[in-house]
This record gives C-alpha cells, structure tokens and sequence, in this order.
C-alpha cells in the first residue's frame, strides 16, 4: 500500500488506532495524495506510534508538542498538508496551550485528536476527557473533576473546523477526514476510540448505542447551534459540527502570498554541504 511501511501495527488487538489508520490512509488516497506531498507531526503516546507504521514526511515530537512543530512545517512550506497526530492527553493537558492558540491564530492545519478519555500508554492514568467518577492508577477513588469538551473548547478559541469522528466508522471518519484536509484553516477533528485494554467500560457497542449521527438539519455554519450540540450530554454527535471561511495565518504574510517560505530560503541559502552527509 502507498502509505505503508515494512512495520506492522504494534498496538493491541481491537484498539481503535486501527480504524484511524485505516481511515487516513484511505481519505489520503481520495485526495490522490503521495508520501511525499503530505507532512504529519507526531506527539507522544499509542496514538503517535504511528510515526514507525505510517509511510509520509514524519517528525515525532515531544508530550503535547505535535502542534507547533506542525505549525512550524506549515509556515516554512504551507503548499504542504499538515497533519498532527496526538492523544487526548497530549492535546488537552500537556499541549493546551498550544491548541488554544493555534486554533485562535487559523494555522491551516489538521489536528487528528485520539480520544480514548486516558493516557492509555502509561497504563491508563485520567487524563483531561476522563470522565468524573472514573477510577483510574492516578483517581483510585474516582477522578473528581468534571471532563474537558475539546469540541467547545476548540469553537470559543475560534477554530474554523470542528467535527468529531468515531474510529469504529471508518467510512464516516475517512469522509470527515477529507473533509478537515481539503479545509483551508486550523480543524480540529477528535476521534472517539475504545481502549480496550485500560478502558474496558467505554467498548465499540458503548460507543454505538450512545453514538447520534449529525444530520442534514445541522447547519454547520451557525456557531450557536454548534456550540449547542458539543454540550449534549445525553448522547455522542458525530459529525461536522462547525465551518467558518477565514483568512489563515500564513495568508496574512505578503513574502508566503508568492511562494513558500522554503523556496525562498533556496535561492539565498547553500545547504548541499550539509545535505551531502546523507547521500
């Protein structure tokens, strides 16, 4: 396959990276994208395992840092898809900071969020979507504070594309996910996933039974109604919840408005010496 490489999946049977596997690789293939023209910034954990497995330009981060390097690629190359691999943990606790401020500022880039409600790697320990009460190595008696909602959080810091996806729905997910490409802005899209391993509860049929499809009646572009479907807390909207058109940050530099910044630097500066290490 195109974007395969000589290393199989280590993650545990059933875990729910495969469908987000799965779902970027063929929403790449729709876009009749190559490994060459698409740029992905890893951050730390099983989601980001995906660096050994996934054939493309790769950097693998540090915890909560994918975001600004993938910012960092996009303003030194913004012809160039980015896409940032990261866990609930790495972007709602150690990379907050730079989500809120990347979603504010438009970075035209996409942050494929793995949303399993726990730092799964580290054997399960709460992390910022962990639900209250949930018993876990770092809450034995039950997490007392009320979770995060990424998808709010993301709306009222501004992002232009905010939708969420289910990894057992991989035809819906590689559709959102082209979707979150194609965007022109910073797009959040958080993927709900099973841990089968520390999350026992939360299981593919839990998911489904609480799962509610946003239908044709959701008008995306309304940010109020928007913001009222990320509140629901009765079941799971999965969907494009909001899309707005607006200038993105590299777009408000005249030098990129020619071309990328990497083809500038080549015309002033020599690095074949340095280049010449590797050949």
């Amino acid at each position: 396959m195109t974007f395969q490489t000589c290393i199989n999946p280590t993650w545990c049977p059933g875990c729910g990276d495969f469908g987000i596997l799965g779902s970027l690789k063929a929403a790449l293939t729709k876009l009749k994208l190559k490994p060459h023209q698409v740029a992905l910034s890893y951050d730390v954990g099983c989601s980001s395992n995906m660096a050994d497995f996934f054939k493309s330009y790769g950097f693998h981060s540090l915890h909560g840092r994918a975001l600004p390097v993938g910012a960092g690629i996009k303003l030194a190359n913004h012809q160039l898809p980015v896409i940032n691999i990261i866990g609930d943990g790495g972007c709602y606790g150690e990379g907050v900071d730079h989500f809120i401020g990347l979603s504010k500022g438009n970075h035209d880039m996409v942050t494929l969020t793995h949303n399993n409600y726990l730092y799964s790697l580290t054997t399960g320990q709460k992390s910022p979507t962990t639900k209250q009460g949930t018993l876990t190595p770092s809450t034995p008696d039950g997490s007392i504070d009320r979770e995060l909602n990424p998808l709010a959080l993301a709306l009222i810091n501004q992002a232009t594309f905010v939708a969420r996806g289910f990894a057992g729905d991989i035809p819906h997910l590689t559709s959102l996910l082209v979707q979150a490409i194609k965007h022109q802005g910073f797009a959040l899209l958080d993927v709900l996933q099973p841990c089968i391993t520390y999350n026992k509860d939360y299981t593919y049929k839990w998911y489904r039974d609480r799962i509610d499809y946003l239908d044709e009646k959701h008008d995306s572009t309304d940010f109020n109604q928007a913001l009222k479907q990320t509140l629901v807390s009765d079941r799971l909207p999965i969907g494009l919840f909001y899309k707005e058109d607006r200038k993105t940050f590299h777009q408000h530099y005249d030098l990129l408005n020619t071309k990328p910044l990497v083809e500038h630097a080549s015309e002033t500066i020599d690095i074949s010496s340095l280049l010449n290490q590797f050949t």
